[in-house]
């Protein structure tokens, strides 16, 4: 990102806003794939490439990676782009469904409809990324799966959380033009940060005065849930065109 604003001519500040940490002794998603293994679950529902990875170390630690690789084999893997259909390639595992671009849970929920997929009384497995998706699995449910959660890592604040302390002070004293966001609990995070210094109000008012940009449509369903209002969004969801359609915006602005 920081290379891609400065090809453009613009001045970079990082914050980052997020870690991934594994979920120790992960005994709920020990127990989905206990049920994949079994034969109880009928389709796997696959988010993210790194999170399908995350989950085989959870079944290896236990000396199941292999049985759930021949279970997962077996099953319609409805997947969400093109990361998790990759990491399936390279375990020879191929999907039944893969959602469009933008790769949101609505694309998934509408190529599962297009595969006419029957879901009414299956169990599915659902690879989290993170955080629940709570509108993919009422999706499901309401499609009349039973939906098994396999939450395999989540997401925790930086261990060193000042240069997202001093993002927010620069942005309500006027020295950030551009604010860039490139996953919804980026924006949970930063509020979360600004909530902390009682700076929360004063940071949102100040930030919908520049040019909020949002990678795509899940991140910016998360900013307008919050109160953001949103300048660009990325089309490709992708780094590149986020920090070219910012910069344009900016330098067509009056």
């Amino acid at each position: 990102m920081r290379s891609l604003i400065e090809r453009f001519g613009g001045c970079a500040m990082m914050a980052p806003s997020m870690q991934e940490v594994p979920v120790e002794e992960n005994l709920v998603a020990l127990d989905a794939i206990q049920q994949v293994i079994s034969g109880a679950v009928s389709h796997m529902v696959l988010l993210t490439g790194v999170g399908i990875e995350a989950m085989l170390k959870v079944a290896a630690s236990q000396g199941l990676e292999e049985r759930l690789l021949q279970s997962m084999g077996r099953l319609p893997l409805l997947v969400r782009g093109p990361k998790p259909a990759a990491v399936l390639n390279r375990h020879d595992l191929k999907f039944t469904v893969r959602a469009p671009e933008p790769n949101t849970w609505r694309e998934l929920l509408s190529a599962i409809d297009q595969a006419q997929i029957e879901l009414t009384g299956q169990i599915v497995a659902v690879q989290e990324y993170g955080i629940s998706n709570p509108e993919l699995c009422d999706g499901l449910t309401s499609r009349g799966a039973r939906v098994v959660p396999v939450p395999v890592y989540r997401w925790a604040l930086p261990d060193d959380v000042e240069p997202l302390r001093q993002a927010i002070r620069q942005t309500i004293e006027g020295e950030i033009e551009v604010l860039l966001f490139t996953s919804a609990q980026q924006v949970r995070h930063v509020l979360q940060i600004a909530d902390q210094t009682n700076q929360r109000d004063d940071w949102l008012n100040s930030a919908n005065r520049k040019v909020v940009g949002s990678i795509g449509p899940t991140c910016s369903q998360a900013l307008h849930e919050e109160g953001f209002v949103v300048s660009v969004e990325a089309s490709p969801p992708k780094m590149g065109p986020l920090v070219r359609v910012a910069i344009q915006h900016l330098t067509d602005a009056p």
